[in-house]
């Protein structure tokens, strides 16, 4: 007979516990606020009067070929119906982008200083308020809250995740590559219109990173159809 107890469950470390609790909480935090501030912001262009026309050329292309009444409409429209998304956790990663893509123009055509040459002078500009050196301090908050909404999407308790329960169970992977690549060139795309040196450069390393692994798969399939 044997004596032998049963063996204990072994408990999971502690943070990778609390590495699931974040998994419900942690995207919901950046949701809410950031639901929140561009409702605020959709609200007030939604009640107030257009102001683009004021800031003259100062959109980067192709927004400054659609007009100051365009582009105040879809920016309007896109805060309030995007920070809508974001409440709820529907379309989270697409709605996320679009204001990633919104705040930077903000930040290149109200926000961004319009005369330096150093990045010290740059630097001056890092503040809330505009004491003659711009102040993109707030919406680079922004992106940088937005990213992970983009990259890692709505969290557990949101429509996204609902909705992908109830289909087939697909093995998550480490991002490859060509995932990789895509990231980068994306984030170096729109970060090109602020500082066209660093997401040039981005947006190079994310090409050159794509090519690179598409050359890697061609030279293994040959080795691979042999197997």
């Amino acid at each position: 007979m044997s004596t032998a107890l049963p063996a204990i469950p072994v408990r999971p470390p502690l943070f990778s516990r609390i590495d699931g609790v974040g998994q419900w909480l942690a995207p919901l935090g950046l949701r809410l606020i950031l639901a929140w501030e561009f409702f605020e912001a959709g609200r007030e262009k939604l009640q107030g009067s257009n102001w683009f026309a004021d800031l003259g050329g100062r959109f980067p292309l192709p927004f400054s070929l659609l007009g100051p009444g365009l582009n105040w409409s879809m920016a309007t429209w896109l805060e309030l119906g995007a920070s809508v998304a974001l409440l709820v956790g529907l379309g989270t990663r697409y709605a996320a982008a679009a204001l990633w893509v919104l705040t930077v123009v903000a930040i290149y055509a109200v926000h961004w200083p319009s005369d330096w040459s150093t990045l010290g002078e740059l630097w001056r500009g890092y503040a809330i308020s505009d004491d003659g050196f711009g102040n993109y301090k707030l919406p680079l908050i922004y992106l940088v809250m937005l990213l992970p909404l983009m990259l890692g999407g709505a969290g557990r308790l949101s429509l996204d995740h609902a909705i992908a329960a109830r289909r087939s169970p697909v093995q998550g992977n480490a991002a490859d590559r060509s995932t990789w690549a895509l990231v980068l060139f994306a984030i170096g795309t729109t970060v090109s219109i602020l500082l066209p040196w660093a997401g040039g450069a981005l947006a190079l390393g994310g090409i050159a990173l794509f090519v690179w692994a598409r050359s890697q798969r061609l030279q293994a399939a040959p080795r691979l159809a042999r197997v």
